[in-house]
């Protein structure tokens, strides 16, 4: 392995977020709108994915240049056809030292053991409510908390015993609920991380004024069970991390728009048809696909990556609103969250 790639602005290249397929069973308000989705949308044909073996190749050119975390997102991953096999394949690859796989959840009341077989290494469940009028209105009538929470309860017995929640905080949306979610979740063993709305997409209506600061969440959570801070577990982590000084576990605070992290910004992302993206608010990016190919050396793959990162100056989020424009970019779904 190489010594880890820096961009210009001297941050390495650790993690890889592969988006595994486009679709998605939820639409949510703040990634796929019903609204533009069940109308206008045109998704990936199962011939436009990325196949395993791409995968596979795309993953050791990753690794190859230093980066040891992999995350599959979606979309919602749980939808493409034989996701345990290509997880059994990463999981056993050189390199790969943190498999994880993001999810709505549910899904894993019949899959949860497979992904454990296969040597998946974490889940992340996203939940944004345990109101079930609340989560109807924010997942564009799709799913039930009850099915998420049964997803849960098939990943403990699977042997996911320290769930990541994400929940996307929006102010007269899910805010009034969110006591009620951390509190079920306390002394459970999983982790509430609390997440301010973000401006991903051109399509989820974003404004600054449904953003609830992670600082109010701090005050009132720590007000009601009292906090500690907790060091980050690697650099470039993304949310600060507090633990109950009760015992009963930990939660985080992803604050990407009162307190961007840009700075120590890692990830890279690749779409399930293998355009590659160096920031999550991107507009462009680099096609992979045509070197993916048995017959294209490695070393031209390689260097494409090199190449992109090493050019790489993006801080959209330290810039937000600084250029007077709209910036076009690559909706949720396609780019992985």
């Amino acid at each position: 392995m190489l010594a880890p790639l820096r961009d210009v602005r001297a941050r390495p290249l650790r993690d890889l977020r592969i988006s595994v397929i486009d679709r998605c069973n939820f639409r949510c308000t703040y990634c796929m709108p019903r609204e533009t989705f069940d109308c206008k949308a045109k998704f990936l044909s199962r011939r436009d994915l990325l196949r395993d073996a791409e995968i596979i190749r795309l993953v050791e050119a990753f690794t190859d240049l230093g980066v040891s975390k992999i995350r599959l997102t979606g979309g919602e991953p749980l939808l493409r056809p034989g996701l345990a096999g290509l997880i059994e394949h990463l999981a056993g690859m050189s390199g790969v030292e943190d498999l994880a796989l993001i999810t709505n959840g549910v899904l894993l009341p019949q899959m949860a053991q497979d992904l454990a077989s296969a040597g998946l290494g974490r889940i992340t469940i996203s939940l944004d409510s345990l109101d079930e009028s609340v989560f109807a209105s924010i997942t564009g009538y799709r799913g039930t908390v009850g099915r998420v929470l049964e997803g849960i309860e098939a990943a403990e017995q699977a042997g996911f015993t320290r769930l990541k929640i994400n929940t996307v905080v929006q102010r007269g949306v899910n805010d009034h609920t969110i006591m009620g979610l951390v509190k079920h979740f306390r002394g459970s063993g999983h982790i509430v991380r609390l997440i301010e709305f973000m401006d991903v997409g051109n399509s989820n209506k974003w404004s600054l004024d449904r953003v609830v600061p992670g600082a109010k969440w701090l005050k009132r959570i720590h007000d009601r069970w009292p906090l500690r801070p907790l060091a980050s577990q690697y650099p470039g982590e993304t949310a600060r991390r507090y633990s109950f000084e009760d015992g009963a576990g930990e939660i985080g605070l992803i604050n990407s728009i009162t307190q961007p992290f840009c700075g120590q910004c890692s990830r890279a992302r690749v779409t399930a048809d293998g355009m590659f993206y160096t920031c999550l608010f991107s507009g462009q990016g680099t096609s992979l696909r045509p070197f993916l190919t048995n017959t294209c050396e490695p070393q031209a793959l390689t260097e494409l990556i090199c190449r992109s990162w090493s050019e790489r100056e993006d801080r959209y989020s330290q810039n937000r609103g600084r250029t007077g424009k709209t910036e076009l970019k690559v909706e949720m779904y396609r780019m992985g969250g």
